[in-house]
């Protein structure tokens, strides 16, 4: 019979394993375990998987990472905002918000040392994946999506912004398709990740088994290279058998309509002709209202960062991030946008400034140049970057 302590005992955040392979190499398994918060993920998660990253860097046995999330849902549906939002509004001392900051440094050093990881990384991309989500996502080396897979970065919605790297991807996607996705929230399927770089191989979310299986029967070698090579031939050949089944793709049907839509050389004129989308499509339509819904000022800071992220590293741009992602907590649109879509849900958010002509220059400089932010790097180090 278990010890009470332990069935009391809060299940762990991320679960981890290893499995022996043939060639005498290992499997190292990292699965987000919050299967009723569709994997949101949260600062224990984070404090679980960087460390066993690293160890896993350093084992000369582990030949191949796999991520993934419990259950069929969603891989990771974000981060947790709701801790975020109630850290922020019961914090009375100076800012910037100690959780807010931990959060968002040790989230964001995770998100960059997947982007350099030395060792192949399989993420299984099926279900939802947002946010925090994409954060783990885009720096795998090898990304699966499925025919379930429904990929966005909400954030215009919840008064904040495409973080976790963003500013960074987003400008490596093809005809400003990122800034048209930054701007909506548009969802993605998966045809529409592997358009815009966020996805390397579509698989049926019917393969995850017979996949782990293969995993397990092939012959690894020590050195991380040719493991990434054998780790691609692996996954073409699944996603061969699979092309069929590849849903049709928005980004690419609508690729000349969102180029003209975002053509405009400021804010104001690219959201009169977003917002003023008179055709037929339910998708476009969407991502209309989304904007012309969203907070005025998470609009004007995602313009904002599209400007100053055209040349930076994708360290700076994770640097810049933070600063910016503690200012948003430190202004209230962030813990309205919660409050509205996922609190009390009454999709009636009051943001301020409410109208996009309130959004003044300064307002928008404050949030890259608050008066704290010098002593971040001290704080927190992002200089191991």
């Amino acid at each position: 019979m278990p010890d009470s302590a332990d069935s009391n005992r809060a299940p762990a955040p991320v679960l981890f394993r290893e499995q022996a392979v043939a060639g005498g190499m290992k499997l190292g398994f990292a699965q987000l375990n919050a299967e009723k918060s569709l994997n949101a993920l949260t600062l224990p998660m984070i404090r679980a998987l960087d460390p066993q990253l690293r160890a896993w860097a350093a084992d000369a046995d582990i030949a191949c990472v796999v991520l993934h999330g419990a259950g069929e849902k969603a891989f990771c549906a974000g981060g947790d905002v709701r801790s975020l939002r109630a850290a922020i509004l019961a914090h009375a001392g100076p800012e910037p918000n100690p959780q807010a900051q931990a959060f968002f440094s040790e989230e964001y050093r995770l998100d960059h040392r997947i982007h350099s990881y030395p060792k192949p990384i399989l993420l299984w991309g099926s279900g939802i994946v947002m946010g925090g989500g994409l954060g783990l996502m885009a720096g795998a080396s090898h990304r699966v999506v499925t025919e379930t897979s429904r990929i966005a970065m909400p954030e215009i919605t919840l008064g904040l912004y495409p973080d976790v790297g963003a500013s960074w991807f987003l400008q490596r996607m093809p005809r400003r398709s990122g800034l048209f996705l930054a701007l909506t929230g548009a969802s993605l399927n998966a045809d529409d990740a592997l358009a815009v770089g966020l996805a390397d191989f579509f698989l049926q979310s019917a393969d995850r088994d017979t996949l782990i299986e293969r995993l397990s029967a092939t012959e690894w070698d020590q050195a991380a290279t040719a493991n990434h090579a054998i780790l691609s031939k692996l996954l073409r050949a699944f996603a061969s058998a699979a092309a069929d089944a590849l849903p049709a793709s928005n980004l690419r049907r609508h690729a000349d309509t969102i180029e003209r839509l975002t053509g405009g050389d400021s804010l104001a004129e690219v959201r009169t002709a977003i917002t003023g989308y008179q055709g037929d499509d339910a998708w476009l339509k969407r991502a209309a209202a989304a904007l012309a819904g969203g907070s005025p000022t998470s609009a004007a800071l995602i313009w904002e960062i599209w400007q100053r992220a055209k040349h930076l590293s994708l360290a700076d741009a994770f640097r810049m991030e933070l600063i910016v992602s503690l200012a948003c907590c430190a202004h209230p649109d962030f813990a309205e946008g919660v409050r509205a879509l996922l609190v009390d849900k009454d999709g009636q958010p009051r943001w301020t400034p409410a109208r996009p002509e309130q959004v003044s220059a300064d307002w928008i400089a404050a949030h890259f140049e608050s008066p704290w932010s010098p002593l971040l790097n001290e704080v927190h180090p992002l200089n191991d970057l």
